[in-house]
């Protein structure tokens, strides 16, 4: 089944709206996204769409390829399979683009082209050592998360991480990877014990349709403060590396 959803940056219309922040201390589980908030990545989304594009013979300069990169500009967050099925319609083109993104994206990860954002895994380490579980979510299928996770050395770092086909295949803005990371970890008694964290609007408004107790954003990736808020955001912080104290309510 094809993914709906619409373009630019997703707002709450028509989704609960995001309750008032619970007490941060109460929360037990954390869901984080990866590339824009734990992971810098050197924009390696546009050069790898890049080489998924030319693959289905999107001519590079033109208006089509211009028109089709602002909205995995504006799209970014969304599971990667959703954006190619609004840019190719067809599903064997869609499946087509997905599969040269990511082999794109896989070699410029072994490339070493990507780092975590300064603080990251100290603060993800701080997190679980004050007793809360992380769980690192991805838009990426499984192929890419792995290759990023190997790159830095991150594969024990978390009990959990999540791609949209451990969900069930439906990816971000849909709530499905963090309500599957709560049901996977059984970290938590009710979704009001979850955080969810991310740089874009559809990392907050997936927080938002879970009734995540906390949907934070940060501004180490993608989009806006205005951005995230709008999406439901009720905080947004300067990077991850705040979260640890965010969460012991010392801020």
């Amino acid at each position: 089944m094809t993914d709906t959803h619409t373009s630019g940056t997703p707002g709450t219309s028509g989704t609960p709206a995001a309750s008032e922040t619970r007490d941060a201390r109460e929360l037990r589980l954390v869901v984080l996204d990866m590339a824009g908030t734990t992971v810098a990545d050197g924009g390696l989304v546009e050069r790898a769409f890049a080489a998924a594009a030319a693959e289905l013979g999107v001519e590079p300069g033109s208006a089509d390829h211009a028109d089709k990169l602002a909205y995995v500009r504006a799209t970014m967050g969304e599971s990667k399979i959703s954006v190619f099925r609004h840019l190719f319609g067809a599903e064997d083109l869609a499946q087509k683009a997905n599969a040269a993104f990511e082999r794109a994206y896989g070699e410029l990860v072994d490339g070493g082209l990507v780092a975590e954002i300064p603080g990251a895994r100290e603060a993800i380490e701080e997190i679980q050592a004050d007793g809360r579980t992380v769980v690192l979510t991805t838009g990426f299928a499984r192929v890419t998360q792995d290759a990023i996770l190997d790159a830095l050395g991150w594969r024990d770092l978390v009990p959990l991480t999540l791609c949209p086909a451990d969900a069930g295949g439906r990816g971000r803005p849909y709530p499905d990877m963090v309500l599957t990371a709560l049901l996977r970890t059984r970290a938590a008694d009710a979704v009001h014990q979850v955080a969810v964290v991310g740089d874009t609007s559809y990392d907050a408004l997936s927080g938002v349709r879970a009734g995540a107790g906390l949907v934070a954003g940060v501004l180490t990736g993608a989009h806006t403060e205005p951005e995230l808020r709008a999406a439901g955001a009720t905080q947004v912080l300067p990077s991850v590396a705040a979260l640890p104290a965010l969460l012991r309510g010392e801020r």
